[in-house]
């Protein structure tokens, strides 16, 4: 090419340019994942967009997940014909545009302002499950008040009992349909980017995490219009709860490394809905003679968030052997954060058993 010639840009690679590059890019000049990725990299402080991106430790289980999704291919399929191509499906019995879900996300509201609540009015809009997280910054109340369809509930058991049955009957309250019980954070797992930036517990303010903030105006502003500036959802059980070092001291103290069967059975009984058992074990299921070991299964969704050394989802579960006494209306997903698969509906049914998978129960 000749010196000082132009470079022909196609009208697609301008508007992914723009994206990344706008300072008010527009939804037609977005492209993909990724140039929303470059966006919130813009736009929110470092400290919280790693708390999103980053996982624990060295992040193998993060990078092991994402190789296993990259892995994923879909079959093609030619002399058919597609003009008819259908997406809904239904997730736990729940009619769904798409086979996704909104998966829980702490501490949402921290990178948006009244961020559980966009997600969930996005999720309604767009006809697909929200799920909210016991570390969301809105409260379940919150959310509830501000949407018009029901939404799932994420918990992390607690060891103070009482206060988890709360968390549990305010869920009810708020008839969400569907309870996803966290079981692979019973001790937390050192998330790295955190402790560099200052967010671990108790939470330092450093100089650079004060000109970070000032250097994100937007997101200042922004957040003047949150519902909450702490966690929501356990604001009432602590005494001086707008107090961030405490209330992340007392949440520390609260990870239960006890945490079993016999807890999972007393949240069935206090649950009368769906409830989805996130990250267990199918080899001590299979070992177990509990009402645990007859329930259906597919595999996990941990991402390597808070802990790592997990098995990744790489091998869909077999279809035979998989009856509950759940009822005829359990159903499974196969999946990760990013999309669930309904596997009644899919042809990975038909592969290996995962070692580590989420209980669905009716």
């Amino acid at each position: 090419m000749a010196s000082g010639a132009p470079v022909i840009q196609s009208n697609e690679l301008q508007s992914a340019a723009a994206a990344r590059t706008s300072a008010s890019p527009t939804w037609d000049t977005v492209a993909n994942i990724e140039d929303l990725r470059e966006i919130a990299k813009r736009r929110v402080p470092r400290t919280f967009f790693e708390y999103v991106e980053a996982g624990s430790y060295d992040e193998l289980t993060l990078r092991a997940n994402r190789a296993a999704l990259d892995a994923m291919e879909l079959r093609q399929r030619v002399m058919t014909d597609v003009s008819s191509r259908i997406k809904a499906t239904s997730i736990v019995g729940e009619p769904v545009s798409l086979p996704i879900v909104l998966a829980p996300a702490g501490l949402t509201g921290a990178l948006y302002p009244n961020g559980e609540i966009c997600a969930a009015r996005a999720a309604q809009a767009c006809g697909v499950p929200f799920c909210l997280s016991t570390m969301s910054v809105c409260s379940i109340e919150d959310v509830a008040a501000a949407v018009d369809k029901s939404f799932w509930f994420q918990l992390y058991l607690m060891k103070d009992r009482g206060f988890s049955r709360s968390l549990i009957e305010r869920a009810r309250s708020a008839r969400c349909p569907t309870l996803v019980l966290t079981m692979d954070l019973h001790v937390e797992g050192q998330r790295t980017a955190d402790v560099h930036n200052g967010l671990g517990i108790p939470p330092r303010l450093t100089l650079a995490n004060v000109i970070d903030i000032a250097t994100h105006p937007r997101w200042v502003f922004g957040m003047l219009r949150s519902k909450e500036f702490t966690f929501g959802n356990l604001k009432d059980a602590i005494r001086d709860s707008g107090n961030l070092g405490a209330m992340s001291e007392w949440v520390e103290r609260q990870f239960d490394p006890s945490f079993d069967g016999r807890d999972v059975e007393w949240v069935r009984k206090l649950w009368p809905g769906k409830l989805i058992s996130r990250a267990f074990s199918i080899r001590k299921m299979r070992r177990s003679r509990s009402r645990l070991a007859r329930m259906r299964c597919s595999y996990p969704t941990t991402a390597g968030a808070s802990s790592t050394a997990l098995p990744r989802p790489s091998k869909p579960f077999r279809r035979s052997g998989t009856r509950s006494a759940t009822g005829p209306n359990s159903s499974s997903i196969a999946g990760s954060d990013r999309v669930s698969i309904s596997s009644r509906r899919s042809r990975l049914a038909r592969g290996r058993a995962s070692s580590c998978a989420p209980i669905f129960m009716d």
